[in-house]
């Protein structure tokens, strides 16, 4: 089965020596692309260290949520320098996070903004997490307003992004109605490992609502373990089970979908020049 692993954290302390060897691991696994973000300015710096040594990594640069509150004007300047590198083909991780709060509200919002206006500047799609407590949908509602605010889905969306997805739903959870709103805004999915938790049933269901072009599958690694891989860190071969199981729920064979799913992610992330 061809594969793609859309959101993996290769320049995550847990691969600090290892990460050629975990990504030609995943290779033989029948890994063909992988996108690695940053969260942070340090994080994006090293995702971009990996491209240069890695050919075969694209690369995300953005702040995440969690790290709104902590970068600063000169921080985010280092950002946009950075979005400009040819092996930058997306914004991010970035979002809202009001289940954790590790930064204020008002904080991510301002945060979520400047990078979606980065996204919409460089034509790079936004990579988007976003989670609300148990049972509740305001990070959701509040992320997806956002995005109609900064013309996502609009004139300015369609000028940006052209045909291509302008945003990546990163590890996709929610109701299935957030779901289908930002698919009309264009967006792509990704699913990963988050899927086979309990209260996360709605997935299987969006999965089947999402057009072959917008889908993507990823491991969050080293996060989010899906059953049979290790729970302290995930690799990106072991996307290969979340990949099946989004086979199994829309009714393909997983080589039909292997090969869609390599073809949204070309579609979605491109490396300039």
């Amino acid at each position: 089965m061809r594969l793609v692993d859309s959101h993996c954290h290769l320049n995550a302390e847990p691969f600090a020596h290892d990460a050629a060897e975990v990504l030609a691991a995943a290779e033989l696994a029948g890994l063909e692309r992988i996108l690695v973000p940053g969260w942070d300015v340090a994080s994006c710096g090293r995702a971009l260290a990996l491209a240069e040594r890695l050919p075969q990594i694209l690369v995300a640069v953005g702040v995440h949520p969690h790290a709104a509150a902590e970068v600063d004007d000169g921080g985010w300047a280092q950002i946009v320098a950075m979005a400009a590198d040819p092996t930058v083909a997306a914004i991010g991780e970035t979002g809202l996070d009001f289940d954790r709060m590790w930064s204020p509200a008002d904080a991510q919002l301002a945060n979520l903004r400047r990078n979606l206006a980065l996204a919409l500047a460089t034509g790079k799609p936004a990579i988007l997490h976003c989670r609300s407590k148990v049972g509740e949908r305001d990070a959701q509602d509040a992320l997806l307003a956002e995005m109609r605010a900064a013309g996502f889905g609009g004139e300015a969306g369609r000028d940006a992004f052209g045909s291509r997805p302008p945003a990546i739903l990163h590890s996709v959870s929610g109701p299935v109605d957030y779901v289908e709103a930002a698919l009309v805004l264009g967006c792509a999915v990704s699913v990963s490992g988050l899927a086979f938790r309990r209260g996360e049933e709605a997935t299987a269901q969006a999965v089947r609502k999402v057009a072959a072009e917008r889908l993507l599958v990823e491991t969050d690694a080293p996060y989010l373990s899906p059953p049979g891989a290790p729970r302290r860190r995930n690799e990106p071969r072991y996307v290969e089970t979340t990949a099946r199981w989004v086979a199994e729920q829309r009714g393909e064979h997983p080589d039909a979908l292997g090969a869609a799913l390599v073809a949204a992610f070309d579609a979605t992330f491109r490396r300039a020049g």
